[in-house]
Formats: C-alpha cells, structure tokens, sequence
C-alpha cells in the first residue's frame, strides 16, 4: 500500500510540472511593477476583428492583476507568470486549448496552422518584412537565454497590442523582467513598448504571426524579402 501510495505522489508531482519550460535556475520573483493601458487607447481598436478585440480586452485585463514575473507559472494564482505561461494562459482561457506551454512550441504552432512571417534582415520596425503584422499577432524573440535543447531558439514571446491613439507607438502584452514601458523597466504581467533589440547582441528578433484558431481569417501571404543591396 506504502509503494502504491509513492507511486502515485510521484507520478502527481511529475504531471505538476509537466507544462514548465526548462531555463537556469531562477531567483525568487521580484515585487511586480506594471503598467497597463484601455482598449480606448489603442488605435482603430474598434476595427479590430472581434475575435482580437476580445483576445486584447483579457489580455489588458491580466495587467491589472499586479502579478509579478515567476519563471515556470502559468497560474495567476501563484502571484506571477512567465512570458509563455502568460501567453499559454491567456489562450487557454480564449478556449484556444492547442495552445502549446513553450514559447518554441508556440512558434512552431504558428508555423504549422497560421503563417509565421520571419524578420531576418529588419532592423526597424517601418521594414517590409513586418507589412503584414496586426493586432493580436504572436511575436517571437531568440537568444533571450540559452535553448539549446529546442527545435527552434525561440525563447520569449509576446502579444502584438497595436499602436497607441496618442501619438502611434507600437505596444504588446506580456511578462518580463526588466523590458521597459515609457522608460521605466517593468516586472511582470505588463504592457511593454515594442523595440527591436539592438544589433549586435545576444537577443534578436524572429518573427510573428497570427494565432491559430483565432480568426477566420488567419493565414496571411508571407511578406517578401526583399534581397540587401550590393554595397
């Protein structure tokens, strides 16, 4: 009965953390500081497909939560969640159930039932290659940390918000420690201006794409790239 009783601990514990991404070993989560914003700030929100109109609404409402960055979480009941557990979360809850855990696994589930548009060569956000992004896209980042054990480097993503009505600055949705909103680096479940990492380092850019699932209208033509010009 004892060996029974172990068995089945082990294998509830294992099912526990099934869904946690692997990363170094992380120090305890910081107190949260978020900003947040209403879809009355976004530009042409009520143009926006109802489905992403939807998907934004409870993604915004999650920033007001005050949950902090806790790697491994996907819980808002434990305080704080990763950039993917926000994510994986926030699909979930759209009763989007093919949403994978992973930010890898993510990409590549826009790779295989939407369109995933890469940006290898776009140094600013005004490129060709990101023509085709809109409202409510996923957006992928690599060499946030090491990932060498993933069929993709992706290790970061978060969710296309749109631009603001005030003066047309991109913004998205996620969790981080450290990414900024107006200057003020934040920590957790937050609002976050879209940049660019800065060439030359370690993160870089990768791509993104609509949500599978989400709309009737999902797959897009990826953009073009156009070749450099011969210097």
């Amino acid at each position: 009965m004892l060996i029974r009783t172990l068995i089945c601990l082990f294998v509830a514990i294992g099912f526990a953390h099934a869904d946690v991404p692997k990363a170094p070993n992380q120090p305890q989560p910081k107190p949260a500081a978020v900003s947040t914003l209403v879809v009355s700030d976004l530009r042409d929100f009520d143009a926006f497909p109802s489905e992403v109109k939807s998907l934004i609404t409870e993604a915004l409402a999650l920033t007001q939560k005050k949950l902090t960055y806790t790697f491994g979480s996907s819980d808002p009941k434990r305080g704080g969640m990763d950039c993917s557990g926000t994510i994986y979360r926030l699909l979930q809850d759209h009763k989007l159930p093919d949403a994978p855990r992973q930010s890898d696994e993510l990409c590549l589930w826009v790779k295989a039932k939407s369109t995933l548009h890469l940006t290898p060569t776009a140094e600013a956000l005004d490129h060709a290659e990101f023509a085709a992004l809109q409202p409510g896209d996923l957006l992928f980042w690599t060499g946030t940390y090491a990932t060498s054990e993933r069929k993709l480097p992706i290790s970061h993503v978060m969710l296309y918000l749109g631009k603001r009505k005030a003066d047309g600055k991109p913004v998205i949705f996620g969790a981080s420690d450290g990414r900024r909103y107006e200057g003020q680096s934040r920590c957790g479940v937050s609002v976050f201006d879209f940049e660019l990492p800065k060439p030359g380092g370690k993160a870089t850019f990768y791509g993104y794409g609509p949500v599978p699932g989400l709309t009737k209208e999902e797959i897009r033509k990826p953009t073009p790239i156009e070749p450099k010009a011969k210097p």
